[in-house]
């Protein structure tokens, strides 16, 4: 027992470690970074993961429309249906389950290209011919994807709640005037910074989690599947751990 508490403690410091060595270069390289790199993943982790972001939208903006109707229907508060789907959304759920579907989709896709290029040799080449591959193609990759997650968000949240107002007409026959009404009149802006700074964060954590597990790959092909599934599964739980973090601190700084 004992000895399994102290392993993973171990594991734990070496995870936060890297972490922190990966976040600490990336913001060191940042005025040098590769522009030609930054913009191959901003375009690749966002604009092709765009169908996935509007797809989970949908569901996302029905589900909570649901979930907050029949809580505002059973408790006589029908009227602010649109406040209630529009707060869940913008400052739980939105960022919360995007950031889950972003870790195995980008998560997963930056650790394995990065673990297949360090099993291969190549970045080890490109310092044989005295060339940073962390201002080249690590550093650009952290900040491409953290960029790309929080572009992501905010066409998700405007998405869902378009479909939130749907799916009231439909399922609650709310009149979409009086869902933007409550919406308009209770959310506040703070409400949706909030909700960008959680997206942010657990964007951040995804692109930091998905390099380190990608830079530490080790084995061939093998190496690179368990670089795959240890970032989606490490970025889940950096997740999980930043919104248990995050809500009571953004509710104090937002309201």
């Amino acid at each position: 027992m004992i000895r399994a508490v102290g392993a993973f403690g171990l594991m734990l410091a070496r995870l936060t470690g890297a972490l922190g060595l990966v976040l600490a270069r990336t913001l060191i390289h940042l005025p040098r970074l590769d522009r030609r790199e930054l913009f191959r993943s901003v375009v690749l982790f966002g604009y092709r993961s765009l169908p996935l972001a509007l797809m989970a939208a949908m569901l996302i903006g029905s589900t909570v429309v649901l979930q907050a109707g029949f809580y505002a229907v059973k408790f006589g508060a029908r009227l602010y249906t649109g406040w209630a789907a529009g707060y869940a959304l913008t400052r739980e759920f939105g960022p919360l389950l995007l950031g889950l579907v972003m870790a195995a989709r980008i998560g997963a896709r930056n650790a394995a290209e990065l673990a297949l290029l360090n099993v291969n040799g190549q970045i080890e080449g490109l310092r044989g011919i005295s060339l940073d591959p962390f201002r080249l193609l690590v550093a650009p990759r952290v900040v491409g994807s953290a960029i790309a997650i929080t572009a992501l968000g905010s066409v998700t949240f405007l998405v869902a709640v378009v479909f939130e107002a749907v799916s009231s007409f439909f399922s609650l026959r709310m009149p979409l005037r009086v869902f933007f009404g409550s919406f308009q009149d209770m959310l506040r802006t703070a409400d949706l910074w909030g909700g960008l700074a959680k997206t942010l964060a657990f964007g951040l954590a995804i692109a930091l989690v998905s390099t380190v597990a990608g830079l530490r790959a080790r084995g061939g092909a093998e190496g690179v599947g368990r670089a795959s599934a240890s970032a989606v599964v490490l970025s889940c739980g950096a997740i999980f751990s930043l919104d248990l973090l995050l809500t009571p601190f953004l509710t104090r700084v937002f309201g």
